[in-house]
């Protein structure tokens, strides 16, 4: 059964995917610089009323939660935001396009959190990345 994203259910399923992962357990084992906060801005012709934020609680290659909340709340507790509209993390999720990349050429904005120390980590994203790929997905636009 394919579900929604964003959703409460995706990201449990997001989880599952990423500890399920073992080239994300070596490519994050260094990763110890806190949460990543993947804000969807707000999209009301899709149902996203407002900024949502995937709060992804990484650490030494295990997601320990992943959540969802407000972008604003997220915002105030995330080290590390990443900012895009609901089509981009759509293709990030498709893998049509490499989020390092896109975030070199704006597609993704770094809102808050040190560019040098995302890039360093380009392995753990692109299997951040490689674990959407194993969540059933079901978009709203489609």
């Amino acid at each position: 059964m394919a579900l929604d994203f964003p959703s409460p259910e995706w990201m449990a399923a997001y989880k599952d995917a990423i500890n399920a992962n073992a080239e994300y357990k070596k490519a994050g084992k260094d990763w110890t610089h806190g949460v990543v906060a993947m804000v969807v801005k707000a999209e009301p012709s899709v149902g996203i009323p407002e900024d949502l934020a995937m709060f992804l609680d990484v650490d030494g290659g295990e997601c320990r939660a992943c959540t969802l909340m407000t972008g604003k709340e997220a915002e105030e507790k995330a080290p590390f935001v990443v900012v895009a509209s609901y089509a981009q993390w759509k293709q990030v999720i498709k893998k049509e396009i490499d989020p390092t990349k896109a975030l070199m050429q704006g597609k993704l904005k770094l809102t808050k959190g040190h560019m040098p120390t995302m890039v360093k980590h380009v392995n753990a994203s692109k299997q951040l990345v490689e674990s959407t790929t194993r969540v059933p997905t079901k978009f709203k636009d489609e």
